[in-house]
Formats: structure tokens, sequence, C-alpha cells
């Protein structure tokens, strides 16, 4: 520790602080203007000018070190007169433009220019500034307004990693340019500037900061479930923030946070509900609405009933749509889109570990010694998961290990990036978990005490061919060296995993894979790592979580063992069999299925087999849709039910990690539309002839004590509330070992599907912002491929698989090897799980369009 005087005060602190962090212990304030406690000091507008004793000039506190014994004083005449022409040097040139600026009213340089009493110019010089750089997607930059405090470019590259801004050029010529191509319009740059240079050009002249109210509220679009502020006026919502220092995210936000709320106002929003008429669908009233869903419902009778939902929704809505369907219609025939993903992975850490989702808060990432990421991209599925990847293995010293099937953003991060062939995750895995043993690597503290079998595990992987491995995947034999290396020498390790792995071929024997490598690298002991699954919908944890599976109830109970406790509760029967979303469309195509609700989810898009999906949908007796925009589902309807946006309803969601967030109302639902809790609660309330529907209070205490999934105690920080999961602490010896091998045999050339950096699920393509950067799908093809197909860059081609084809544009890339094309599943004008009968690749055939 350090001792030192301040204003007259007295603190001891750490070595390594700085003179501004430990006035701030203090409660001692030093103005600013370009630092930014999340990224190193500058140094740069040198507002924050200190005295020391025996020093005989100023120096910087935002970059200054402590030493030990000194004397530092904040305030005096002489700094004032400094700071105060340092402010009338920064307006040399500046714009007096601030009646038009979209930073007036919240901007920290006319803050700081009123508070050292600078009202007029003392300083002249020739204005050099560049013109206003109006060519970037969705970010206007105006470099006259610019006082080169370099928040923004440190935000870019120590925040977000993107290295997409700099500063060009030399002297009082310097100005932010920004490399296109390698920009993820996250809008961190615009949250962070201190003056109106970098504007949203989706947000300006849209409002002025005082006409805005904020609502403290969750971002929903994936499992990150970041903290942010919405900005709204006049029932609209005009953009979206977040604090640093007080949110989960601290602060930071991607494209979809920042970007992509533009669907809330879309023209294709519904209003209100419809009924499918001889002359097409027509609106009716919500009585109406709910009462022929109830009556068409009945009529088929509950095993003729099915329920299919997705990953927008809150927790209370999911657990009512479960309930609705098991204690109201008599069905047990639910399911989510988790299906075909996320709940393959859950169930194997279910059975092997009793572990319900990932083992500890994203936070955790950031501090450990070695990441593995296999079959993740997390810039794309949870860019929070990115972010603390860099914070551990680029801000930090940990070691990235990264493997997947084509090369994603954090391959330049990477100690060891391995690209392997699609279907040899296991073989990876097994191969890496193997030379971690054979390096006496093991975590053998804790195999040893809570691990029943270990000598079954370590004759299992005793037993692992390398030569094999290396043969299936293509990773050389000393990439894999390197890796388990990085893993031995690590006393913390997290280990990642998402699409690629939870939808894939092998998606369950991956994932015990996967499991097999925690348990052996030491990723389960402690507080620091963990095993974190990802999918890129947002709250598909949330979904299992209610028991949206007719395999599960609340709190991931076994339905057929906690049947009678939930039977009880409600005053029902609970029906005995259930079918998974597999089984429903058999159902469909057999005729057993003649009721389906579809509630939040658009199986033509999200689902494989989609075309398949479509004929069912246009064969179904009675189909309802409940959605919030306009599409090619919601005109297939018999009735429409209008629910509501992430923004515009109460509740509860579940982020990665077990983190319950609350929603709150910023805006109400547009037009007649319902929150999709008032829709349930209706529904069952006309189901079992209660007088009124059900309160969300009610059920969130419901949920509480029938699932024995949430602690006892919620928390509330800067006005948010939130809670957590239970945590997972296995009993010693009950965990046991079990072997996961094979390799998918592949054609040689295949389609490969996932999430794309710039939309999230399809609600996103709704919103201009993203929609400027990301307006429609491509295939990535390898210029090999290309070349062997006789097609350009931009060229349109058809893919074929299965019987099916589709058409589209490529983009030549090498981020994708030879016999690989990846194309997002996000688009419906690319609607490329109609070719995939099965999780997440395809072989298919190429041919010029």
């Amino acid at each position: 520790m350090v001792s030192l005087t301040i204003d007259g005060k007295t603190v001891s602190v750490a070595r390594g602080t700085t003179i501004l962090e430990a006035a701030r212990q203090l409660g001692i304030t030093i103005p600013t203007l370009c630092w930014l406690q999340k990224v190193s000091p500058t140094g740069a507008c040198r507002i924050c000018a200190v005295e020391v004793e025996g020093v005989d000039r100023t120096m910087t506190a935002c970059n200054t070190v402590v030493k030990d014994g000194i004397v530092v004083t904040t305030q005096s005449e002489r700094l004032f007169t400094i700071r105060k022409q340092i402010v009338e040097l920064l307006l040399v040139n500046h714009p007096l433009d601030c009646p038009v600026c979209d930073a007036g009213g919240e901007c920290e340089l006319q803050d700081i220019t009123y508070a050292f009493g600078v009202n007029r110019p003392s300083f002249a010089a020739e204005n050099v500034n560049p013109d206003t750089i109006d060519g970037w997607p969705l970010i206007q930059q105006v470099p006259s307004r610019c006082v080169l405090c370099e928040k923004c470019v440190k935000v870019c590259h120590e925040t977000v990693g993107a290295q997409a801004l700099l500063v060009n050029d030399r002297g009082d010529r310097a100005f932010i340019d920004k490399r296109l191509e390698n920009c993820e319009y996250c809008g961190n740059c615009v949250q962070v500037c201190p003056t109106g240079t970098m504007i949203s050009k989706t947000f300006k002249f849209k409002a002025r900061p005082w006409e805005l109210q904020k609502t403290a509220s969750i971002c929903t679009l994936c499992p990150s479930q970041c903290e942010v502020d919405v900005h709204t006026k006049q029932n609209q919502v005009c953009r979206v923030t977040s604090e640093d220092g007080e949110t989960v995210n601290n602060g930071s936000l991607c494209i979809g946070g920042f970007f992509a709320h533009g669907f809330l106002n879309s023209e294709k929003r519904l209003t209100s509900p419809l009924k499918k008429r001889v002359d097409g669908q027509q609106p009716l009233d919500w009585d109406e609405a709910l009462s022929s869903v109830v009556e068409k419902a009945a009529t088929a009778g509950g095993e003729a009933c099915a329920g299919l939902t997705g990953g927008r929704l809150g927790n209370e809505e999911y657990y009512l749509f479960q309930k609705l369907f098991r204690a109201g219609f008599g069905s047990n025939n639910i399911d989510s889109e988790a299906r075909f993903g996320y709940l393959r992975g859950i169930e194997v850490l279910q059975s092997a570990l009793g572990l319900g989702g990932a083992s500890h808060l994203p936070d955790r990432i950031g501090q450990v010694d070695a990441v593995v990421v296999v079959g993740a991209d997390p810039t794309s599925e949870a860019p929070l998961v990115d972010w603390q990847i860099q914070q551990a293995c680029r801000v930090g010293d940990g070691k990235l290990i990264l493997a997947n099937q084509r090369k994603v953003k954090l391959n330049q991060y990477a100690n060891t990036p391995m690209v392997y062939r699609p279907g040899s995750e296991v073989a990876l895995v097994n191969a890496l978990t193997k030379l971690v043993l054979e390096q006496d690597g093991a975590d053998d503290d804790f195999l040893g005490r809570y691990l029943g079998n270990v000598d079954e595990l370590k004759s299992f992987y005793a037993a692992v061919d390398l030569g094999q491995a290396i043969e299936a995947t293509g990773v050389s034999a000393k990439t894999l060296q390197d890796a388990a290396g990085y893993l031995v020498k690590a006393e913390s390790v997290a280990v990642v995993f998402g699409g690629e792995v939870l939808r894939g071929p092998m998606s369950a024997e991956a994932t015990r894979a996967l499991v097999n490598l925690a348990l052996v690298c030491g990723a389960l002991h402690g507080d620091i790592g963990g095993l974190f699954p990802l999918d890129e919908k947002g709250n598909l944890a949330g979904a299992i979580d209610a028991g949206v599976a007719p395999g599960l109830l609340p709190g991931q109970q076994a339905y057929g063992q906690a049947g009678g406790q939930f039977a009880s509760s409600w005053g029902v029967d609970l029906p005995q069999q259930g079918k998974d979303a597999n089984q429903i469309l058999h159902g469909i195509e057999a005729g057993e299925i003649r009721f389906l609700y579809l509630a939040g989810v658009n199986p033509l898009l999200a689902f494989p087999q989609a075309a398949r999906w479509r004929k069912a949908l246009e064969k179904v007796e009675f189909l309802v849709v409940q959605d919030i925009l306009a599409s090619e589902l919601t005109s297939m309807a018999d009735i429409v039910l209008t629910g509501a946006g992430n923004f515009e309803k109460s509740g509860s969601v579940t982020g990665l990690g077990g983190r319950v967030g609350y929603l709150k109302p910023a805006v109400s639902p547009v037009g007649e539309s319902r929150p999709d809790f008032e829709i349930f609660a209706g529904l069952l309330a006309k189901v079992q002839r209660d007088s009124a529907p059900a309160s969300l209070a009610a059920v969130q205490t419901e949920m509480k004590d029938l699932s024995g999934l949430y602690e006892d105690v919620c928390f509330t920080a800067s006005g948010r509330r939130f809670c957590y999961r239970k945590g997972w602490k296995p009993v010693d010896g009950s965990l046991r070992f079990a072997p996961a091998e094979g390799v998918a045999q592949l054609p040689e050339l295949v389609l490969l599907t996932g999430a794309s950096m710039f939309q999230f699920g399809s609600t996103t393509t709704f919103s201009p912002g993203t929609a400027t950067v990301a307006p429609t799908g491509q295939f990535l093809v390898n210029p090999a491929d290309a070349l062997s197909c006789g097609v350009n860059d931009g060229a349109l081609i058809k893919v074929s698989a299965a019987g099916e084809e589709i058409q589209g544009a490529i983009k030549l890339s090498d981020d994708v090897p030879r016999g690989v094309l990846f194309a997002p599943a996000n688009f419906a004008d690319l609607p490329v799980r109609q070719l995939i009968p099965e999780g997440n690749l395809v072989g298919v055939s190429i041919a010029k369009a």
C-alpha cells in the first residue's frame, strides 16, 4: 500500500493507483474530459491537471501513478487558470452549433465550459478540420466538434476489440477515422463521446435529451441480457444506452443493444388481434379472439393440441404458456426452439453434472488464466462473453484456445486458433483432454473428491488415438500440444461452447466431451472460470427453466417425477404423454395434431426442415400465431394474437449464469396489442372460468414456490432489481464420467448455418439500424469453391440439399475453409433452414444461378 495526501486528506491505496483514482476514493472530484474508467488513461485533454508538492509543473491526475508520501493539491487559483486556458484552447474553431447538436444538454464539453466560465474565444487559429464524415453506416462523425480525447478509439480497441477507429493525420489536422471493414457498429463510440462528434444517425434530430424519459430495463436479444436505459418520447423508443460501472455489461453494448430497437416502431407492427375470414384476415376484439382460441382448443381435445415457442418471451410468460396447455387444454404437447440446440446441451449437463445452465456468471470468464472456445462465435451469440474473453486473454495474460469450423473475430486474439473439419468436435476435445492428462495437468483434487469413477475416465483417455484425432480434425499435433500446454499451466479455466456444438450433428456427444474436458482441466473448481453453453436467442434458458418441454416441469424437474406436486397445486390431472417439436410435426402430418399455437416463434425461419414445416402449417386445422410483426407466418394464421415487445412489458428473464433480471415497461404496447403475459393469463382464466386473470406478482410467487429454482433474496442496485438461480455445488462422489466418441460422416461440401453478427433472430431484421449494415443474408464461400463453380464475388448461386433448393448471393471469404459454406439463419429472403434436415449442417451441391 502507498500513503499520500490529497487536499489535506490522507489516504492509503494500492500500488499502481493513479492520483485520480485515489482522489475518487476520498470523494474529491477532479474534472476530466478524456478519462473513462473501463479503458486505460490517455492524458489527452489535460483538464485533470493537479499540483504535486515539490514538482514545478502540473501533472495529469488520470495517468500519474501515486508515490508514497506525495502531497497533491487539486484546487487552487493557478489550477483554475490552467484548466480554463485548456478549455479555451479546446474551443478553438469549435462550431457554435449547440442548438442543433444532438449532444446539446448532455455534452461534457458544454458542462466544463460553463463550469470554468468560458464565455468568449480567447484564441484563434486556421480552421483545418476535415468536413463532416457522413459516409459511415449508422454513425456520423463531425471532426470540428472533436476534442481528440480518444475515448472512442480506446473503447473500440480495448473493450470491443474491433480495432476500427484510429487517429488519422497529425497535429492540429488530426481527426478520428475508421477502418469500416473492422467496424461492429456497436455504438460504444457514440456513448463515450463527450461532445457531439460521434452521432447516431438513427437518433439524430429525434429529441432533445431533456425531453426523454429514461427507464431502466434489459436487452433481451441474446443471453448476455445487458442492462440498458430506454429513452422514450411520445410513446416511442428513441434510443438505448447503458451506464458504465453500474451495469453487468459495464456500459458496453453491441449493435443489437444500441441500434436494433427500431423494430418496435416498425410499420410491420401488428396492432390488434386478427381472424381469418373469407375475405382475408380482419381485426376482432380481444374477448372474441381469446374465446375463439379456447373454443377451438376444446373442440380439438388435449391430445390434438400443441404449442411451440421461441426465445423472446419472459419467464412468467413461459410459465403460463406451459400451465395453459397442461392445466387448461389438457395437453403436454409443448416445446420450444431450444429443442434444436440449447436443450440438447442442457440435457447432457443435467445428466452429467446436475447443472441446468452455465456454472458461473460471465464475469468469471474475464479473470481466468485460459479460455477454451469450441464451436462458438461469442461476438454473434453473446457479445458480453466476447468482451470477457478479451478481458482475460487480450487485456490480461490469459491464453485463448479457439476451435471452430470457420474463422471468427476472436481468431485474431487466439494463442492456438484451430479450424476443424465439420463434425469432428468430439475427436478434437478428446485429444485435448488426453494431452492434458498425459502432461499431468489434471485437476486431481477435484476429480478425486467429486468424480466417482476417475479410473474409468483415465482408462478411456489413455486409449484415445491421437493420430486418428489429427486425421479426423485436420488440426496439427503441434497445435493440439500447445493448446494442452496452456491448459496444464492454467490455474483457472473457462470452457465456452455454442451453436456449432449445440446444433451440430454430434451435439450430445460433443457436450459430453466438453464436460469431461472441464472436469479434467479444472474449469469446475472454485469461483473463477466455469462451463458456459451459449445460444444466440435471448431467453431460451427461461423457457427451459419454466418447463416448456414435454419432459420437463418448472425448475427443470422431470415431468414423470414431479408431476404430482404440480397436479395438486393446480387442482388438475396432468396429461401423461407429450410430443416434442419433431413429434408435433409428425403429428400434424398424420392428422393427430389439429390445433397449433405458435407463441413468439417462426418455424419457417427458426426450425430445421422449414419447408416441411410450411406444408404442415398449411395443413393444420387451426393455427394460432402470437407475435408482434406481420410476416408470412402471421398471414397463415386463423387467429393472430398481438403481443408486446421487450420494452413494452414487465416480467423477468434469465441470463447466462442464472442471473434473473426484471423488465420495466418503457412504452405502452402499440394499438390494442397486449403483453404476452396478459394474453396467456386471459386464456387460462377463460379455460378455468376464473373471475379475473392471474396477476404477475401471483405467478412469480407460484413459480418460485413450485420450481424451487430461485434464491430467496432479490437485490436492487441503481434502480434495477435482480436475483439468481440457486448456485451449483456437487456432492462428494456424485459425478460420473461418461465416455464420448464419434465423428460425423459428411460429404465434401457442406452448408453450415449460424448467427449473424449484426442481427438477432429474425425480429431485428425489421429494424432500420441493423438492416443498414445487414439488409439480407449471404453465403460465405471459399474462393476455391467459387472458382470450381465458376462464380465471382456477389454472384447468385443455387444451393441444393435434401430435395430443396434456395438461391442467394455469395461473398468470397477465406474465413470459411474449402468445402464449407456458411450462411446466417436470420433472414426470410435466405431461408437456409429449408435445406437443413436436422441440426445446423447438411451436405449440399452448388451451381451458378
